[in-house]
């Protein structure tokens, strides 16, 4: 994926309404990729810099290429001008609100996004507990078919089978 989208970086260079950059999570962008909630690489955003968005389309260049060529400004408190009047009004709502509101509300926001995905790890470990046990079950259960003599009976329903039709090809 690096040489298609080094590719884009050169195509886009010096686009005034879009941008196609890499940053490097290990060093000096880690505090931009901490704040962007990047845990995977690589990992591609798009949209205004302070609320990015996951991009899930292709990682081939053309598929890279028709996403970025989309691109355009989009409304937000600092492009306005391009909201609708239910886009101006949600923003103005929000710019409205006071220091302490505003941090409330993203704190609520970050909350209940951490508690979503600790239910889902608590979630997905119990699950994977569960499928442990089955596996393990299912394992043994087989085994204990197995060492039943399942082998030895379907030999001799096989080699019985195989006489009746030599018996039967005699006649």
């Amino acid at each position: 994926m690096k040489p298609d989208w080094d590719k884009l970086m050169t195509k886009f260079n010096g686009n005034p309404t879009i941008l196609v950059a890499d940053v490097d999570c290990t060093s000096v962008g880690k505090p931009l990729c901490d704040s962007n909630d990047v845990k995977g690489f690589p990992t591609i955003k798009y949209g205004d810099a302070d609320s990015l968005e996951a991009y899930e389309g292709g990682r081939d260049y053309s598929s890279l290429d028709e996403f970025a060529s989309k691109l355009k400004p989009s409304c937000s408190p600092s492009n306005i001008d391009l909201c609708d009047d239910a886009g101006r009004e949600e923003i103005e709502k929000v710019q409205a609100l006071s220091e302490e509101e505003l941090s409330a509300k993203i704190t609520e926001g970050e909350e209940a996004i951490a508690n979503a995905e600790s239910t889902f790890s608590t979630e997905l470990e119990q699950l994977q507990n569960t499928y442990q046990e089955l596996m393990k079950t299912k394992d043994e259960t087989i085994a204990a078919v197995k060492e039943s003599g399942l082998g030895l009976y379907k030999s001799v329903a096989a080699a019985r089978k195989k006489a009746g039709k030599a018996g039967k090809d005699e006649l």
